[in-house]
Formats: structure tokens, C-alpha cells, sequence
């Protein structure tokens, strides 16, 4: 295994209204063929207005898709929605060599988070048995993951400055009542671009990768 594998990040910056289903296939492809000096990736991006329910999901929770589209993903979790203005971040890892388990990866997951939102000075903190990141009890981080061959993709979404309303017709991650909340609703005129640097610096360093290389797509 080349040495800069395990240490080296490379983040590839999708940009904004990205279809899910094409990335999703393109992340399963990259888990099937990569090799094991392939560096980890972390693929930032927005997506198009979506709803997708994970394998555990159950149809009770959608309650009103009206015109957005409803994906069944194979990451874990239940139904969530992804949109404009907020940030997804995708976790490519081989866990084997970063000698972690699913557990320990979300629990540096949230923290990178809940240190993202600290250097904003809002507090979030963790829920047990129900993962993402909470502020005053709104959900403003959510989590899904999927392992093959020892190996991750999907990751995390940050609600940053985006259409909160479709998290209406649904019972957010399964949980009947449940808020969300976003960036902007504390710090006015925030972008997913001023906080995709901050996430994977705080991701980076609790991963421990001793360098990032950031790829923007075309």
C-alpha cells in the first residue's frame, strides 16, 4: 500500500442541484472498484429536492411527497429530505485502514459538527440512539451511512440556508414531531460554501489525515 494512502484526503466539490440517484451510483461504483491504495474521498455537494428512505425505512413517515420525488437508498436510517442550501458531504472511507468501526465514525462524524457549530459559537450536541446533531432539541445534522468491503458512502447533511417546508411532510428520521432547524435561522446570510471548508477540516482532523487535496468538478 502506497505510504500517502492512509494519510492523504482527497475532496471532490460537486456543487450545487446534483441529481441523488447519479451520485449514488457513482459512489457505489467507486466503492466496488477501488483498490487498497486508493486515497479516502469526501464529495461535497447539494442536491436537487429529494426524499430518500433508508433500508430500515417505513412508509408511515412520508406523509405528503406532493411533487418531490421519493428514492429508496441503501444507506441505514429512515426518510429524510435533501435540497438546495444544504450541505451533503460524502464519506468514501476504508475503515480497515483508518482502523475504525461504524460506531466510532459516526460518533467523529457528530463531532466534527458539533465543532463546526461551536467555532459559530451555536451548542449542539448528540442524541442517544438517534444520530445527527441537535440544537435546543431541532435537528440541524443528520447521518447515513452504508459499508461495503469494509468501506463507506453516503455520510452527513448540514441544513444551512435552505427551504425548510418539505421537512414538514414528513416524520423527520422517523421521529413523529421532530424540528429541524439550520444555520441561517442564527447567523443571517450564511452559504453552504463558507461552511464546506470547515466541515472537512474538522472531519480531517478527527480522522486523522495529514493532507487534503481539494478537486473541483466540472
Amino acid at each position: 500500500m502506497a505510504a500517502d494512502a492512509t494519510d492523504h484526503l482527497v475532496v471532490r466539490q460537486l456543487g450545487c442541484c446534483v441529481p441523488y440517484e447519479d451520485t449514488w451510483h457513482a459512489m457505489k461504483a467507486f466503492t466496488e472498484s477501488r483498490e487498497v491504495d486508493t486515497p479516502d474521498e469526501i464529495w461535497l455537494l447539494e442536491h436537487h429536492p429529494v426524499y430518500t428512505q433508508g433500508q430500515a425505512g417505513k412508509a408511515e413517515h412520508l406523509l405528503s411527497s406532493g411533487d418531490i420525488p421519493v428514492i429508496k437508498s441503501d444507506r441505514g436510517g429512515q426518510i429524510t429530505y435533501h435540497g438546495p442550501g444544504q450541505l451533503i458531504a460524502y464519506l468514501l472511507i476504508d475503515l480497515r485502514r483508518r482502523n475504525l468501526g461504524v460506531k466510532k465514525l459516526v460518533y467523529l462524524i457528530e463531532q466534527a459538527l458539533i465543532d463546526l457549530l461551536a467555532s459559530y459559537s451555536i451548542g449542539a450536541e448528540r442524541k442517544e440512539k438517534a444520530p445527527g446533531v441537535y440544537v435546543s432539541g431541532q435537528k440541524i445534522a443528520s447521518l447515513g451511512l452504508r459499508v461495503r468491503k469494509n468501506c463507506t458512502y453516503h455520510g452527513l447533511s448540514l441544513n444551512v440556508d435552505m427551504d425548510l417546508a418539505p421537512f414538514q411532510r414528513i416524520n423527520v428520521c422517523g421521529y413523529r414531531g421532530l424540528q429541524v432547524t439550520q444555520l441561517n435561522d442564527f447567523i443571517a446570510s450564511i452559504s453552504v460554501a463558507d461552511v464546506s471548508k470547515g466541515i472537512v477540516e474538522h472531519l480531517a482532523q478527527g480522522l486523522g489525515y495529514q493532507t487534503v487535496e481539494y478537486l473541483r468538478e466540472s
